[in-house]
């Protein structure tokens, strides 16, 4: 099976995936309890990405390097209320300095 075929088959399968939306009934969506799952769900699936990007090494393992020190950096100018442009900025110095001093 060629890579093209795959990818076709990807967009397809995400196309129907997306499209099978249309047809979930609305009352099914209208309670209380689905209403707050679908408030945090895009919140926790980002904070499981963020986890894993950061501490996650390659074949499983776990890694301490600039990455963790830089998302330390990040949620505190967060918890601080600073600019999102800053906090992205402050992370990849932090990040940057860490690796030039030869913490990879």
């Amino acid at each position: 099976m060629s890579t093209w075929v795959t990818v076709l088959g990807a967009c397809a399968l995400a196309y129907a995936l997306k499209l099978s939306g249309y047809f979930v009934p609305a009352r099914w969506l209208a309670g209380p309890r689905t209403a707050r799952m679908t408030a945090l769900l895009p919140a926790a699936l980002l904070a499981g990405l963020i986890v894993l990007q950061t501490v996650g090494g390659a074949g499983g393992t776990f890694t301490l390097d600039a990455r963790l020190a830089a998302l330390g950096v990040a949620v505190l100018l967060l918890w601080r209320g600073a600019n999102f442009l800053l906090v992205v900025a402050a992370a990849a110095v932090t990040a940057a300095l860490l690796r030039l001093a030869g913490w990879a």
